[in-house]
């Protein structure tokens, strides 16, 4: 994959506008979705949503092209990813703490079934 397929203006644009804008707002939105315990369906929309302003942004503050399904694609997939990694790190964290007498927390972005022995008063 070359540069040119991903970055339309220049490197700073997407790193700026892509990147650091979108992605932060995106990686929030997931977490906030999850943390209101609402479908993961909805972080996905709002992703899409984001990807349109993404655009904008590109087209309004750098002369990037505003209809372009192939860069609107692009920023989109990297938004969605990161809109689901915010929203699994917020639900992870979440089943642990309010369900963890069933649930422990398994790396950054999952769960597993089973408590810890902490909380069932195991201890080795």
């Amino acid at each position: 994959m070359t540069p040119s397929s991903v970055i339309e203006v220049s490197r700073g644009d997407f790193l700026l506008v892509t990147v650091f804008l979108g992605g932060g707002a995106a990686w929030f939105t997931g977490r906030s979705i999850a943390r209101t315990w609402r479908v993961y369906r909805q972080a996905v929309v709002y992703a899409l949503l984001l990807g349109c302003v993404v655009r904008f942004f590109h087209f309004a503050l750098f002369q990037g092209t505003l209809l372009s399904l192939h860069y609107f694609l692009t920023d989109t997939a990297f938004l969605v990813a990161l809109a689901t990694l915010g929203f699994r790190s917020e639900r992870a964290s979440q089943m642990a703490t309010r369900y963890g007498w069933i649930y422990r927390q398994s790396g950054p972005f999952g769960w597993l079934e089973g408590a810890s022995r902490e909380a069932s008063g195991e201890r080795s």
